[in-house]
């Protein structure tokens, strides 16, 4: 995997068994693997639509990890000084998506099936979608 060159971010390695023809396991625990205790989790799926893009924000406390279950795309990373593109295409490899870091979603392929696990429930004033306010806020 790429090195991280983003601050509020890092990887995320699961423990996985390649048992083929009959599959690749890939293991992970919230507190171990994943750096907090998991409260939530959403998949995103039916990103076959040409120019869709997903994320657009950053979160004012929230924590997450983003993992590509299956297929591909490019994870942006922006820490207010440095930006990084990353493609996702291992389901056994994630990134940490910390606080105060946009992230946006591009370049899926017709396959792709992404999964985000979060320290916290949703909470809508956590969610900063304006990059001017984003900037404001690393000052």
């Amino acid at each position: 995997m790429t090195a991280i060159k983003v601050n509020n971010s890092g990887t995320v390695v699961l423990q996985s068994s390649d048992d083929r023809p009959d599959g690749l396991l890939c293991i992970g625990e919230g507190s171990k693997n994943i750096p907090f205790e998991i409260k939530r989790f959403y998949f995103i799926t039916g990103l076959s639509q040409a120019g869709a893009v997903r994320g657009k924000h950053a979160h004012r406390k929230i924590s997450q990890a983003i993992f590509c279950l299956n297929g591909s795309f490019d994870l942006f990373l922006d820490d207010g000084k440095n930006t990084q593109t990353i493609q996702l295409n291992d389901p056994a490899q994630g990134i940490l998506l910390g606080p105060l870091l946009w992230h946006t979603m591009t370049d899926f392929s017709p396959d792709c099936v992404i999964l985000v696990v979060a320290d916290s429930p949703y909470l809508a004033t956590d969610y900063i979608r304006d990059y001017s306010e984003f900037k404001s806020l690393i000052i």
